[in-house]
């Protein structure tokens, strides 16, 4: 009975958040504490951020959740909420590690990035002139403009495919597979090489549409230009030098995750699916082989805690020493594409982020955001001009995930709106390595 009263409660919370986020916030500080563990640790006034949590989890019906906050690179609150596996009752920990999805893309984006600053590549170069290896399927045709794509172009989702349109060919390894005449299922490389032979759905740098695909391709320019795999160049160009050393690419299948990482989960009554896997033949849930991680590294592979990736955030935008990009190389990041694309919009694609310049100010002064989200995965991650800075894993995504993101995005920063920022920082104070290391 309690039970129910609690999520009527909660479900009324949210209905008012729709209506008034400051009837929103008054629903939340009143309403008794959810009989759900909490892990980790907060600094004082930063408590209506768990019970913001708690009732996202409970309209949701996520298992398991992770939020770390920061203020201008000090961390302030790292919890952890719910059930990493409900099988085995294991609780989430702020040290706890989820698929992060299409947050990947900022990772990516900065390694680029460094190789930039390192004299190895250029924003404005070919791109698919660094790939000679990578031809396409044998009785294919290449479109000419594929020749004119520029790494700028795929940083910022400009570089000429839709999804809308033609698919994403990220989500298709099983059929990709099949049309090379490789094992299944398809690897990155052979993703881009049957890609390379069909055409682009629009002229590239004359729109923007999101693609995974353009960021796998990245991903192995990454590895043309290094001369290393791209999760050993970024391991040790981005997250060695930001303080990060437990991040590592995901695995598809169950048995095979990481120390540490979360078991996920699809929404109530979700149908199961053939394993893009061969050798499993029994029908699975979509989050434990219904794709392939593996080939989705440089745009949605990564596995690692809220609290890395605020902390590669810091590091980032420099509140966090040492910085880990130039000056110069921030202003790319955060800069507005070329026209004609996003002229008159008021956010834009940047390079691996979302970008909302505030009082017409970009770099460190502009809000920045990404969402992911994969069978069983949902992440965000904001980073305010003002100063804060925040991250919500779960390992769960809803059937309608979309409103949930929103949701995730609305509640937490209206959470956070008038806080006042608490001193001290959890990156520094003991016992807080676990967050960031073994």
């Amino acid at each position: 009975m309690a039970v129910a009263l609690l999520g009527l409660l909660l479900g009324l919370t949210f209905w008012l958040n729709q209506r008034e986020p400051r009837m929103l916030a008054s629903a939340i500080a009143a309403s008794p504490e959810p009989e759900v563990p909490i892990t980790g640790a907060a600094l004082p006034g930063m408590a209506r951020l768990d019970r913001t949590m708690m009732a996202l989890m409970t309209r949701y019906d996520c298992p398991g959740a992770q939020l770390a906050v920061t203020f201008r690179g000090r961390l302030v609150l790292a919890r952890g909420y719910g059930l990493a596996d409900r099988e085995t009752g294991t609780r989430v920990e702020p040290h706890s590690l989820f698929r992060i999805a299409s947050l990947s893309k900022f990772i990516t984006a900065t390694a680029v990035l460094t190789l930039v600053e390192q004299g190895r590549l250029s924003l404005d170069a070919k791109a698919f002139a660094l790939l000679p290896d990578l031809a396409p399927l044998p009785g294919t045709s290449v479109d000419p403009r594929l020749a004119g794509i520029t790494v700028r172009q795929l940083l910022q989702h400009t570089a000429g495919w839709n999804r809308d349109v033609s698919g994403d060919p990220m989500f298709r390894p099983a059929q990709i597979a099949q049309a090379a005449g490789t094992p299944a299922p398809a690897d990155a490389s052979t993703i881009i090489r049957y890609m390379a032979g069909r055409s682009l759905d629009f002229d590239p740098g004359t729109r923007m549409a999101y693609s995974n695909f353009g960021y796998n391709v990245l991903g192995r320019l990454v590895e043309a230009v290094s001369g290393k795999s791209y999760g050993d160049y970024v391991r040790e160009a981005v997250l060695a030098p930001a303080g990060i050393t437990r991040a590592r690419l995901g695995r598809t299948q169950l048995a095979e995750r990481a120390p540490g990482e979360v078991r996920y989960y699809d929404y109530a009554r979700a149908a199961l699916t053939h394993s893009v896997f061969p050798a499993v033949t029994e029908a699975i849930a979509s989050p434990d082989g219904g794709f392939n991680l593996e080939a989705m590294d440089a745009h949605g592979g990564w596995v690692m805690s809220a609290p890395e990736y605020l902390r590669l955030f810091a590091v980032v935008e420099g509140s966090r020493v040492p910085a880990l990009l130039h000056a110069a190389s921030l202003a790319q990041l955060t800069e507005r594409p070329a026209a004609p694309v996003s002229v008159d919009a008021p956010a834009y694609y940047g390079l691996g982020l979302s970008i909302r310049p505030r009082n017409g100010a970009s770099g460190t002064a502009a809000n920045w955001w990404h969402g992911g989200s994969l069978p069983g995965t949902t992440t965000y991650a904001v980073r305010l001009g003002s100063g804060w800075s925040w991250a919500a894993f779960f390992n769960s995504r809803p059937r309608t995930f979309r409103p949930f993101q929103s949701e995730v995005d609305s509640s937490i920063n209206a959470a956070l709106r008038g806080l006042r920022p608490p001193g001290g920082d959890l990156f520094e104070q003991s016992g807080a390595k676990l967050l960031t290391s073994n």
